[in-house]
């Protein structure tokens, strides 16, 4: 019989006021701010994306909570990977997960995601403005990183390959002690008494072996390219049109019907790599002509895509079979599962149809 899929939907906690957010945005700022205000750049272009079902809801709210992992288990996803920020001890956006852990509820499963790097005023046409800067101090700060995630770990509810947690880091190729504080961070777990760690990098170099640098696995992210300076020597007429769209205020955009098959390993899969779906993406509302569109996404070309997402993840050994989606609600990167106004449930019954369909 075919194995059925672990699908997990990377999540974003960005739904309730912090006071940096505050700060740096204005009061009451959330991820729904970029969202509601957003407007199509071009011909074509759906803007706003907006949400249907679930609202637009504030992640202290324990019933929001729970219905975003009501409606993920009954279509077909295992459980949320959220996104975690550390910065050298300081802590952000962690309320949502942090009720989670220790109310109990929602009684679904998780892993943590490592979000290793700076925050600027990329969104808001600003990248050299520093937000909050990521460094590695080094090994004590290491230490204390480990020593915060311990209770998550220990849940009952955290995700485990062959007993031993799932922890996903963004950009471990900035961490510059990497090999060490992973040999560290097992030596702590097994002192802990876990069974271990599965870790799992996120890769966009195709030359970097993520085992090589201590990893059990990895994601390897293949998403397309913004606009680059492109010099007059090397394509002229590109860079025209580049400066063109820019002046014009446009953004860097792609087929998604052309890109998708792209998105994912284009040969068979290796042991030590998972496949990333990504349903959708258009992160305008954020970065505004700075952006990255993937046009034309609909649930019936992400059957396409995910279905070759599924015969991957199906090469892959049994409880190692994961498929991550990227991703279950970052609305203003219009990269999300949940239901909109313009599709409903579509993308969540692909999964829920395609994983059905899967174990038979």
């Amino acid at each position: 019989m075919a194995k059925k899929p672990r699908v997990i939907a990377i999540y974003l906690p960005q739904y309730h006021p912090i006071p940096e957010n505050d700060q740096w945005w204005g009061r009451g700022f959330t991820e729904w701010t970029n969202v509601t205000k957003a407007l199509p750049l071009f011909k074509g272009q759906h803007q706003p994306n907006l949400p249907a079902d679930l609202g637009f809801y504030d992640l202290r709210v324990p019933e929001t909570r729970d219905a975003q992992a009501a409606m993920a288990r009954e279509h077909g996803i295992e459980g949320f990977c959220y996104y975690h920020y550390w910065f050298a001890g300081r802590r952000i956006l962690e309320r949502p997960f942090n009720e989670v852990l220790g109310s109990g509820q929602p009684d679904f499963p998780f892993c943590l995601f490592w979000a290793n790097e700076t925050w600027s005023g990329i969104w808001h046409g600003n990248p050299k403005k520093i937000l909050i800067e990521q460094t590695y101090p080094g090994e004590e700060d290491h230490r204390k990183h480990f020593e915060a995630l311990l209770p998550a770990f220990r849940d009952k509810r955290y995700i485990c390959v062959d007993g031993r947690p799932v922890f996903l880091i963004y950009r471990p190729h900035q961490i510059p002690d990497l090999k060490e504080t992973i040999a560290l961070w097992r030596k702590m777990a097994a002192d802990a008494g876990l069974e271990g760690l599965h870790l799992i990098a996120n890769n966009p170099y195709p030359d970097w072996n993520a085992t090589d640098h201590g990893f059990d696995g990895c994601i390897n992210s293949r998403m397309p390219a913004r606009r680059g300076w492109i010099g007059w020597h090397q394509n002229p007429v590109k860079r025209l049109r580049q400066s063109y769209d820019i002046w014009r205020g446009y953004p860097t955009t792609y087929s998604y019907k052309n890109i998708m098959k792209s998105l994912l390993r284009p040969g068979p899969m290796v042991s030590e790599e998972y496949p990333l779906a990504v349903p959708n993406w258009d992160n305008t509302p954020r970065s505004g002509a700075n952006g990255l569109v993937l046009q034309g996404s609909t649930p019936e070309l992400f059957k396409a895509h995910f279905s070759e997402a599924v015969r991957l993840a199906q090469e892959l050994p049994a409880g190692r079979n994961f498929i991550f989606v990227k991703s279950w609600n970052e609305w203003a990167e219009g990269n999300y599962l949940e239901p909109d106004r313009r599709f409903g449930m579509g993308y969540l019954e692909v999964i829920r149809d395609l994983v059905e369909k899967s174990g038979k």
